[in-house]
């Protein structure tokens, strides 16, 4: 049940057509992988947590650097050398006093994938490299949750939800990974995207409005522009295909 504190902390967000207080009620139940606290964890961790989504879950294995600090907004210059899970929940809980910042402070892999999403309404995507997404895709496909998939380069970024048995997965979209290399980035790119992820995300659990299932949204700040591709199944992806 929603408590005193939850109605005024909330007010704004309880008032929006569709939302109310069984809205809130369900994202204080829900439960929220992040995976990776850099500079799409960032935003994302954030506003999941003022919105009061109820326990999020917060993975990542590095230390914060100095050159992270121009995008990941959850790490200050005194947390250079920290780790970064430590430090996003250090200022997480801050935020909001109410809700469960539970971290885990290593490599996401074979090993654990899982088990670190086992119980999880949502994986939201937040990571920098396509080996790990395949995993979190995979976790996704055999959990049965939503998987919400976001990236930037520079001035771009691109977002989808993937749904298991509703959409293509990641690997229908992208069957083969990219080259690993260190990309640029402004960082209000990061925030634009991860705060769209979050926008997503609360949709989800709410059942609210059309999400971007079955739409690869791409943004474009260097002309300001949206645009969206449509995405299909790959029949024979490895993933989630008959293969």
């Amino acid at each position: 049940m929603l408590t005193d504190y939850d109605l005024r902390r909330y007010d704004r967000q309880i008032r929006i057509h569709g939302f109310g207080e069984a809205g809130q009620q369900k994202l204080k139940k829900s439960r929220i992988f992040v995976a990776g606290c850099g500079g799409l964890g960032s935003p994302i961790a954030t506003y999941l947590a003022v919105a009061g989504f109820g326990t999020i879950v917060i993975a990542d294995m590095d230390t914060v650097d100095l050159s992270n600090l121009n995008r990941q907004i959850l790490h200050w210059d005194k947390n250079v050398g920290d780790d970064k899970v430590g430090s996003a929940r250090e200022k997480l809980v801050q935020i909001n006093p109410s809700i469960t910042i539970e971290p885990f402070n290593g490599r996401i892999d074979e090993s654990n994938v899982m088990e670190l999403t086992k119980g999880c309404d949502i994986i939201m995507d937040a990571m920098d490299n396509f080996e790990t997404r395949y995993l979190l895709n995979r976790a996704s496909l055999y959990h049965g949750i939503p998987y919400i998939f976001g990236s930037i380069w520079g001035l771009e970024g691109r977002i989808t939800t993937l749904v298991p048995g509703e959409t293509p997965c990641l690997e229908c979209i992208f069957p083969k990974a990219p080259p690993v290399e260190v990309f640029p980035a402004l960082g209000a790119t990061p925030g634009v995207i991860g705060c769209l992820q979050t926008t997503e995300a609360a949709k989800v659990v709410l059942g609210l409005g059309t999400t971007l299932a079955g739409r690869l949204l791409i943004y474009d700040g260097e002309y300001m522009e949206f645009s969206e591709i449509r995405v299909e199944r790959d029949p024979m992806c490895f993933a989630c295909g008959k293969s």
